[in-house]
């Protein structure tokens, strides 16, 4: 009777000083590591921005679409060209018109030439300013797919930190469960030299112990393989251990309706954005196909100087220089026949993109929707592993005393010890998965 309640003695006192040690108010865990550092999620993110090496590609596509921009507005600058040659010029000759009579005719044989032409386009029917348009657009879509890359690489970082949690939380709970089984194996050892005990209970329990040494293993192994995905993924210093935060489970989240979640995905979702900026880009670039039917109209000035003057017989060693400045048009004919097939392309781009807003907008709001009903879930899981837990703890006072009464085999007491362990990190996931579910909803309306 003694060795009974001994041993529910040790086991209540190891569940308990384990639930000071491991769980605050509804199963609240502590998930410092050995060598660990607390990082919240949002420095996280901070250093993702600047480190992240997913992340760089997409600011140097948005330079260079800036860029982009500026060689398209380039193009209502004047055109200046100068030109300057200096040549040798070989004698020349004059015969007959059927060859006959050669007679020498001397040239100079320096010749010279400057010239200097400038061309202002005023009228290009609409080809430059479209162009500029077009640069522009894709400038916004190059960002909004920045966007698009960063709120991917955020979810994808807040994967590995909630994940993380989970399975500090899973450690935590399988190490209480080694250290209470090797107690309890301890004092199985013992009774069974007193006899009270049978051989095979012990074998039972040392098989128990060694399965939970190798899920132990594995555990830590998941854990290292998270917290490299999300050191490497945030461009974090190599060898960072990184702790989740437990404070973030007291955040307090929005309780707003399903329709407002719907309005910002509306509003700020990168997907949208870009879709409709492809709606943008091809009914632009259908403009640009149209002013390639239209004329161009240019200011165009120039000014030369050459020598010498090799128009007149005998030639004349002499600069002749002259200007202009004039109206010149232009009208490629060949547009008559090859522009509407161009524009015919790019109107068959835009009913395609409009296609794909559509689709965008139907899947955003099939996500947001799903992932809301989701959300409310992690609400009702957290209600129901409340109710476990204080199951699990009513069960385990009940077996307990039964078991100090010798109503109760050990098998009873372990079964109930393992199933109140198991509801109270059951409980702490739960509340990790209302934070999970939050962050998905941000993610998917482009606020994370």
């Amino acid at each position: 009777m003694n060795n009974h309640r001994l041993l529910a003695g040790l086991l209540c006192a190891t569940l308990l000083s384990a639930g000071v040690r491991a769980y605050g108010d509804e199963g609240a865990l502590s998930t410092d590591p050995p060598g660990g550092t607390v990082v919240t999620l949002e420095e996280i993110f901070e250093a993702a921005e600047t480190n992240s090496a997913m992340l760089r590609p997409s600011f140097s596509a948005e330079e260079e679409a800036r860029r982009e921009v500026s060689v398209a507005k380039s193009a209502r600058l004047p055109e200046i060209n100068v030109s300057l040659s200096v040549s040798y010029i070989g004698d020349g000759f004059t015969t007959e018109r059927d060859f006959s009579d050669y007679q020498k005719a001397p040239i100079p044989h320096f010749g010279n030439g400057l010239g200097l032409t400038v061309e202002q386009p005023l009228y290009t029917g609409g080809a430059i300013s479209n162009a500029i348009g077009l640069a522009e657009l894709k400038s916004e879509a190059a960002r909004y797919s920045t966007e698009l890359n960063r709120a991917d690489i955020r979810f994808r970082l807040a994967g590995f930190y909630f994940d993380i949690f989970k399975y500090t939380n899973l450690r935590s709970v399988v190490e209480q469960n080694i250290e209470l089984a090797r107690k309890v194996l301890a004092e199985m050892r013992a009774r069974h030299e007193q006899g009270v005990a049978l051989r095979n209970d012990i074998t039972r329990y040392e098989l128990l112990v060694s399965n939970l040494e190798l899920r132990l293993v594995k555990i830590n192994n998941t854990l290292e393989i998270l917290n490299h995905s999300l050191v490497v993924t945030a461009g974090l210093p190599e060898g960072t251990v990184v702790s989740p935060d437990p404070s973030i489970l007291d955040r307090s989240l929005s309780a707003a309706g399903e329709g407002w979640w719907r309005q910002m995905a509306g509003e700020r979702s990168p997907s949208l954005k870009l879709a409709r900026q492809s709606v943008e880009i091809s009914r632009k670039a259908e403009s640009l196909a149209r002013s390639e039917r239209l004329p161009k109209i240019g200011l165009k000035a120039s000014w030369s100087i050459d020598g010498p003057i090799l128009v007149e017989v005998p030639p004349i060693n002499r600069n002749l220089s002259y200007w202009y400045v004039g109206l010149g048009v232009s009208y490629n004919i060949s547009s008559l026949f090859k522009a509407n097939k161009a524009v015919a392309k790019s109107r068959a781009a835009t009913v395609t993109a409009l296609d794909r807003l559509k689709a965008a907008d139907e899947s955003l709001t099939l996500g947001v929707r799903a992932d809301y009903i989701r959300y409310l879930e992690a609400y009702q899981e957290l209600d129901t592993q409340r109710k476990s837990v204080e199951l699990a703890e009513r069960n385990y006072r009940t077996t307990s005393t039964r078991y100090s009464a010798d109503m109760a085999l050990i098998t009873d007491m372990l079964d109930a010890a393992n199933a109140k362990l198991e509801a109270e990190q059951l409980l702490v996931n739960a509340r990790i998965n209302i934070i999970y579910s939050y962050y998905k909803l941000l993610f998917t309306t482009g606020q994370i």
